[in-house]
């Protein structure tokens, strides 16, 4: 049987500085006339997905792109094409937005949509622009229980962190107490509190989702359903394909720089970091190993949602 063709298309997320991004009609005469997306379009013959980005949004929009990076790439199956979505995050133009197609065009917050029904592929992705830039992991072994909790109160006063629980060195019930002090500091920006360790103890535990490791990640056949949000640790291609086929929410990958926790491991290093996510994955990804705010430019330059701190966060 014969495959099907790959319809590939360059998808542009325009995003304000206060975090709100564009979508657009589609135009009458195409299918699913009338649904909502990110503006983009196919690639012309030899054409990088970049260049084809920049085109389409002159064509369609009336704009100039002056600041883009890759983030993800998705594959969908429609009725009427295989489609192989390369999707840029598109953070400086020149210009006004002119329906040039007489499409729609609607801002919008992650999560708080007010535009339907929006094009199926471009569901995920939703979801993503939901996540930090940053993903923070505990410390609470390191510093102290009582100077984490106090540094996470200071975490969430300022924004919405998302914090991973990881602290393998407490048992069930430590954990558990833990994890309670943690969900009844206030999160006046929003937040999340993710945890880590056997699935069976989490579930009745107050989390907004769960962080799976590696081999927690292999061994499953299916998505945990239990939980909101699902990420996981992953080190190689093998594992960021299961994380894609499981559908998770994010993968954390690493260690990409030479890191106090991996000292008898040789890093990944940014090069083969940015060639594995080029491969293309639905779910952000972020970079872990010697990370801190002041590596976020170059993990995003790399295709990365952002980066993943351990104790840099805590300093």
């Amino acid at each position: 049987m014969t495959s099907r063709k790959i319809t590939r298309v360059a998808a542009a997320i325009l995003i304000q500085p206060d975090g709100q991004f564009l979508l657009a009609s589609r135009p009458i005469g195409k299918p699913y006339a009338g649904y909502w997306e990110f503006p983009g379009g196919k690639l012309e013959a030899g054409e990088a997905a970049i260049d084809a980005l920049a085109r389409e949004l002159h064509e369609e929009l009336g704009i100039e792109v002056k600041q883009a990076t890759p983030w993800l790439c998705q594959r969908f199956d429609y009725p009427h094409a295989l489609v192989e979505l390369s999707f840029f995050k598109v953070t400086a133009w020149e210009g006004d937005l002119h329906a040039r197609e007489g499409q729609l065009f609607a801002w919008q917050k992650p999560m708080q949509l007010t535009v339907s029904p929006i094009l199926p592929a471009n569901g995920p992705i939703l979801r993503g622009l939901a996540m930090n830039e940053t993903l923070l992991f505990s410390p609470a072994g390191l510093i102290g229980e009582a100077d984490f909790l106090e540094r996470a109160k200071l975490h969430w006063q300022a924004g919405p962190a998302w914090l991973v629980l990881r602290e393998p060195q407490l048992d069930t019930q430590q954990y558990r107490q833990l994890c309670l002090k943690l969900a009844q500091i206030p999160r006046p920006h929003g937040g999340m509190l993710i945890g880590h360790g056997e699935l069976s103890t989490l579930v009745d535990l107050p989390l907004d989702g769960v962080h799976l490791t590696s081999r927690q990640l292999m061994a499953l056949q299916q998505r945990p359903a239990q939980f909101n949000w699902v990420g996981a640790s992953t080190h190689n291609e093998s594992e960021l394909a299961q994380a894609n086929r499981l559908g998770l929410d994010y993968t954390v990958l690493g260690h990409v720089c030479a890191s106090a926790s991996h000292p008898d491991q040789a890093p990944l290093g940014w090069t083969q970091f940015a060639d594995l996510l080029a491969q293309g994955w639905s779910s952000p990804c972020f970079a872990i190993g010697g990370q801190s705010m002041a590596t976020l430019a170059q993990a995003q330059a790399a295709g990365a949602q952002g980066v993943a701190i351990l104790s840099a966060a805590w300093r």
